[in-house]
């Protein structure tokens, strides 16, 4: 080789990567100091040696296959780009995993390729450790996606127990004023407990990114009329007006993800509101339709408005009453970054809060695209006690609960454990009666599967009522509409059951 510049000499000594140059036929012309540190071979002793002595014996066969074929086409490029694959060998026979760098050039018509190693173990180290990181929080997401699947259905069913038995006593004990007060405190404190468990389960299945919307067009006056009846009650409670703005705008959104927020939005300014308002309105902008709920209640300080979609954190002045964890709003925030939604709220104490959720322009359908609005509860109306009720339930302490309550409401109800057991009952439905099952039935067996087979062999829509512990994921998975049937939410709100089972009969044939 051409005699180096002194300056250039010595850059290339102590260069901070080994720098050896190799001929044509893979002999070493070059080796720099720092070579000694790394490989354990002093600079002469590389010099005039096959390069092969510095890789280890079994990658003797594909060196020389990469090699000529480096020849063929030579260009400045990394080797081993995936460091595993790569191995260096030392003077004392140690390996060490190796990065290098090829450059080729040309010096006296003579072909030679310059190479800079480096010694990957530290690095080689940090990507095992981030592969490894990788697979444990692979791992925990699928355990968090398990649990969330069977928490959804089992935590729910105790809740449904107790609910059921708890609307059996307030029947059993309404000529006691007593028993009855201590029943309907027993109620509140379950209806607390649902929400709660809703509300956790709800921020699990967010963070763990198990839930994909599913887009369909929704008419927001039939969304409205929905959460109308479902908020109605708790507003009347209260002396406070409900109301929600006529509307002709449709949009293309996850129905169950889109009522969640409203849900969550009405129940939160209806919980902080003791007198005066919850209003629900919606106006068309430029680049955007605007969702907003306001309220009379007792508003937000400045200072807080920053903190109120954290987790868990909750705002109320001194004095009023702790509800809830302070999920609400850290549910809609998920939700709407989720559907790709803004929320902004604003307020002032003792005067009120209003929270915008803006849905981009983009989403806005014809109102022709409006489809009808599957009814998940119908108005609380007693229904005849003329109907007979089949209901197929696996698990024995909410067939026990729901049956003692259907019966002291007045119903015939037959029951059955499992499919097989459900068989002759289910042969024996006639026109008025209504099916309950069950979504989850075990076995890989779901409600809808029994009712399909019931009514492709009575040849008609058999009317049915599903229940489950996970309603946003059941709508997800029912791909088209299933007419005369309806869904309920477990722990079930035992009116919205008497008036599914009131709504069905209604609209049953002679």
């Amino acid at each position: 080789m051409a005699e180096i510049g002194s300056f250039a000499q010595r850059l290339l000594q102590f260069s901070p990567d080994a720098m050896l140059v190799v001929d044509a036929h893979g002999i070493i012309q070059y080796s720099n100091e720092t070579s000694r540190v790394l490989f354990g071979y002093r600079p002469e002793q590389l010099m005039g040696q096959p390069i092969k002595m510095l890789i280890p014996d079994r990658f003797h066969a594909r060196h020389r296959a990469h090699m000529s074929g480096y020849l063929l086409q030579p260009a400045s490029r990394e080797m081993g780009a995936r460091i595993s694959d790569l191995f260096a060998r030392r003077a004392d026979g140690s390996e060490f995993p190796a990065g290098i760098r090829l450059s080729p050039f040309t010096d006296g018509g003579q072909h030679l390729v310059a190479a800079a190693i480096r010694d990957m173990t530290e690095r080689r180290s940090i990507s095992d450790a981030l592969v490894a990181a990788r697979e444990d929080a692979d791992r925990a997401n699928r355990a968090k996606s398990r649990f969330l699947a069977t928490a959804s259905h089992d935590l729910r069913q105790p809740l449904q127990v107790i609910r059921l038995i708890n609307a059996s006593m307030q029947k059993l004990t309404a000529k006691s004023r007593d028993l009855g007060d201590l029943v309907r405190h027993q109620e509140v404190a379950i209806d607390s407990m649902t929400h709660l468990l809703n509300a956790l389960l709800d921020i699990s299945r967010l963070e763990s990114g198990t839930i994909e919307p599913q887009l369909s067009p929704v008419g927001l006056s039939a969304a409205f009329s929905d959460l109308s009846r479902e908020f109605d009650t708790a507003a009347e409670a209260k002396r406070l007006r409900l109301t929600f703005a006529e509307t002709q705008v449709v949009i293309s959104t996850d129905r169950t993800l889109f009522t969640q927020i409203l849900r969550n939005l009405i129940g939160n300014a209806l919980k902080y509101t003791e007198k005066g308002f919850v209003r629900v309105s919606e106006q068309s902008e430029t680049d955007a339709v605007v969702v907003t709920v306001e309220d009379s209640g007792i508003g937000i300080a400045a200072d807080k408005l920053d903190r109120v979609f954290d987790e868990y954190y909750q705002i109320g002045p001194q004095g009023t009453q702790r509800a809830g964890v302070g999920l609400g709003l850290a549910i809609v925030r998920e939700v709407s970054r989720l559907l790709g939604y803004s929320v902004a709220v604003a307020s002032k104490v003792g005067e009120g809060t209003c929270v915008s959720v803006r849905i981009p322009r983009h989403r806005l359908l014809l109102e022709a695209e409006a489809p009808k609005w599957p009814a998940e509860s119908a108005p609380a109306l007693a229904g005849p006690r003329t109907a007979r009720l089949v209901l197929l339930e696996d698990n024995d302490a909410v067939r026990m609960a729901t049956e003692l309550f259907l019966t002291l409401e007045g119903f015939e109800t037959r029951v059955a454990a499992t499919k097989a057991d459900a068989e002759d009952l289910l042969a024996d439905m006639r026109h008025g009666d209504v099916f309950i099952t069950d979504y989850q039935l075990g076995g890989g067996l779901t409600g809808i599967d029994v009712l399909e087979q019931l009514r492709a062999r009575q040849d008609r829509d058999v009317p049915a009522i599903l229940m489950t512990g996970d309603l946003p994921s059941m709508m997800r998975r029912i791909k088209t509409s299933i007419p005369n049937c309806r869904f309920l939410s477990k722990p079930v709100d035992t009116k919205a059951l008497l008036a599914a089972i009131a709504e069905l009969v209604a609209s049953s044939p002679p």
